[in-house]
């Protein structure tokens, strides 16, 4: 583990975040660091979990991947929610 590299730090955590199957996964900046097929790949997963019912909760600064993957993107300043949007499920 100590001589990979970041991106598959990252990859090792999400595949550890997701593999207990539980219901609600919270992931922090889950992008950094990945290149874009990996980002594609980790965009995948995130929606096919979501359509299994589960509940994913990003921090995240990625915002093109949050508009892919999210139902709701609320932006965040000094601790208080500052804007709320939703993404149109019919498009």
């Amino acid at each position: 583990y100590k001589k990979y590299s970041l991106g598959m730090k990252q990859r090792l955590g999400i595949a550890q975040a997701i593999m207990e199957n539980q219901q609600l996964i919270m992931l922090d900046e889950p992008t950094n660091a990945l290149d874009r097929e990996a980002v594609q790949l980790v965009e995948k997963l995130f929606l096919d979990l979501k359509a299994e019912g589960k509940t994913i909760l990003i921090a995240s600064h990625d915002y093109e991947t949050l508009k892919t993957v999210s139902d709701k993107i609320f932006d965040i300043d000094g601790g208080r929610i500052v804007n709320e949007s939703e993404r149109n499920v019919n498009s």
